[in-house]
């Protein structure tokens, strides 16, 4: 009653207009609506908030998880349909999980008012700076498993976008919060017209204010906007030293069979579209690499193992399948499978089930057929393919019990064949209800060629891609970046496009293309300025192909990579250290 009674109090609807500002025109200036003119509006309703509570610490709070939920509900109310299809839990603890999720997800609302409000209250002067780093320092150390960044929706704008290079999406954040604070303390009229007034005084104690307030904002502008039209002259000028044609398959693939429907029949009938997708594209063009996404053949493996037949997971028409995708056209393929091995700790000479471990991964078959060097996914999703807590598992059985991989390595890929297969008929899916994979090798061996390693890729399996810190500690120089993703679980939401959006800036970060490839849309490309190759989209929902040529660009280690966060440490310990000595002075 309480909650009610302040939601209808004329204090309660300001709020809830703020909570709204800041949800609705971030949502307006993120993928897929992208009007970043808004942006710079998103973050008023924090600044009102916090002028009109400044020290009610207990407020304060209470008003960072209002912006929490009502953040959560405008911008990632699919999330909800996560914990339902995902997580495969009912609606009434859908509902909690997903409130809980907001709350506990997004503490950098509540952090953000309690610091932006304690340093005001010390400084009492003008604030772009204390907004600046009160952004930073929130959206530094608080959780998230979906990292989302103001610094992301700035990204939406090209020049500034390049300035991820040397700052990745905090330093943006900063930036913008730097910007608007500017619009937030000139909204009243009466504001612009005193300050005007104050220019035009002949006191020069308020002129030198006025200019050294004004010189601050130019500054800031002239140095991103300067530096992120510098980068984006100075890398459009570079010349790739190659170009890899690269094919994405998006084959739709089923998330499950609760419907009723037979899996069998629907397997099979993926496999025959997988095969007629990529020989209808490949037919009479080769590739260097074909990309299937994360579950493009789902709940199976080509890895034979003891563990995994034993797992019965490893299924022989699905290494078939790909093998004959690879000799066919003499092309690498790319693909997602499961994968499994045995826990430390289990007995020699036999297996149980308990000490199998299960694997999301992904793999390279070479132009001959042949497997090469997998990928096991090391950044897992809690409530899809990990629970907290062992007891959580009873509570959804949809979800996965995965091991995060270890492995931190580029994946080699190889020179394809040159000639068209010698054999006058080639093998189709239906060859492997009688060919195993060794038959299929041996029927195009006259086709084998010199295995050549022409490069590496840096592999990410779905949110990986977001998680800047971790990806930047693959080592090597990739000639490019796959992402392969299932964004299915989601549904027809924006999701799709803003999981693309807050990984794009990877490409800057590194300076290398994405090839993101995805089971039901959205597949794209994306070049090392971050743009999206002739913006083509696959549609959601839908089986699709894509084929560009990806530019190979020549190897830099570019400032994120050799310093990750350093700029932003920097900027936190020395806005840090002034206040210190300031608050000191004043004490």
């Amino acid at each position: 009653m309480k909650l009610i009674r302040f939601l209808i109090s004329r204090e309660g609807i300001i709020s809830v207009f703020c909570y709204a500002v800041t949800a609705l025109f971030s949502f307006l200036s993120f993928a897929p609506v992208n009007f970043p003119f808004f942006v710079w509006f998103a973050p008023l309703g924090l600044f009102l908030i916090e002028k009109r509570n400044r020290g009610e610490w207990k407020k304060l709070i209470y008003h960072g998880f209002g912006f929490s939920i009502l953040f959560y509900l405008v911008s990632f109310h699919w999330i909800y349909h996560m914990t339902t299809v995902f997580g495969g839990f009912d609606w009434y603890l859908a509902v909690p999980i997903f409130i809980g999720s907001a709350i506990l997800l997004n503490f950098k609302f509540p952090v953000y008012l309690l610091l932006f409000s304690f340093l005001a209250k010390r400084v009492k002067r003008f604030f772009p700076v204390i907004a600046s780093v009160s952004i930073l320092v929130a959206e530094f150390f608080t959780p998230q498993v979906f990292p989302w960044y103001f610094g992301n929706i700035v990204a939406e704008n090209q020049i500034l976008a390049q300035n991820a290079e040397y700052a990745s999406s905090y330093g943006l954040s900063a930036f913008l919060f730097f910007v608007s604070y500017y619009l937030f303390y000139l909204r009243k009229p009466k504001t612009f017209f005193r300050i005007l007034t104050h220019f035009l005084s002949k006191h020069k104690r308020i002129q030198k204010q006025f200019l050294f307030g004004g010189f601050g904002l130019v500054l800031v502008l002239v140095l991103f906007f300067g530096n992120g039209y510098y980068l984006y002259q100075k890398w459009s000028n570079v010349k790739p030293k190659a170009e890899r044609d690269v094919l994405i398959v998006q084959p739709n693939a089923p998330l499950e069979f609760r419907d009723g429907r037979n899996p069998a029949e629907e397997i099979r009938n993926l496999m025959t579209r997988i095969d007629a997708m990529t020989e209808s594209e490949l037919k009479k063009s080769p590739v260097d690499l074909v990309v299937l996404p994360e579950s493009g053949v789902p709940f199976f493996t080509t890895h034979d193992t003891e563990v995994t037949r034993y797992s019965r997971i490893y299924w022989h028409q699905f290494e078939s399948l790909m093998a004959i995708l690879s000799l066919r056209h003499g092309t690498n393929v790319f693909y997602n499978e499961l994968d499994a091995d045995l826990v430390p700790t289990a007995l020699p000479g036999r297996i149980s089930r308990r000490d199998v471990r299960m694997y999301n991964s992904s793999v390279l078959m070479n132009p001959n057929g042949e497997r090469r060097k997998s990928y096991q996914k090391v950044f897992l999703l809690i409530f899809g393919e990990y629970m907290p807590f062992e007891w959580m598992y009873a509570l959804s059985g949809q979800t996965g019990q995965f091991a995060p991989g270890t492995s931190l390595d580029l994946i080699p890929y190889y020179e394809p064949r040159k000639t068209a297969s010698s054999q006058k008929k080639d093998l189709r899916w239906e060859d492997t209800m009688l060919m195993g994979p060794v038959s299929v090798r041996e029927y195009y061996s006259k086709d084998k060629v010199e295995e050549k390693q022409i490069g590496t890729f840096l592999p990410l399996i779905c949110y990986e891609v977001i998680i800047s810190e971790f990806v930047r500690k693959f080592q090597g120089d990739p000639d490019f970046i796959v992402n392969v993703t299932n964004d299915k679980w989601y549904g027809n939401s924006v999701e799709t496009y803003q999981h693309h959006t807050l990984g794009r800036l990877r490409a800057i970060e590194f300076r290398k293309w994405i090839v993101r490839s995805t089971n039901s849309g959205t597949s794209v490309f994306t070049d090392h300025l971050g743009r999206n190759i002739d913006n083509d989209f696959t549609p959601i929902e839908s089986t699709a192909v894509i084929r560009k040529k990806v530019q190979v660009i020549p190897g830099e280690m570019t400032f994120y990579r050799l310093y990750g966060n350093l700029l932003s440490y920097l900027y936190m310990g020395i806005v840090g250290l002034v206040f210190f000595f300031y608050a000191k002075r004043n004490s």
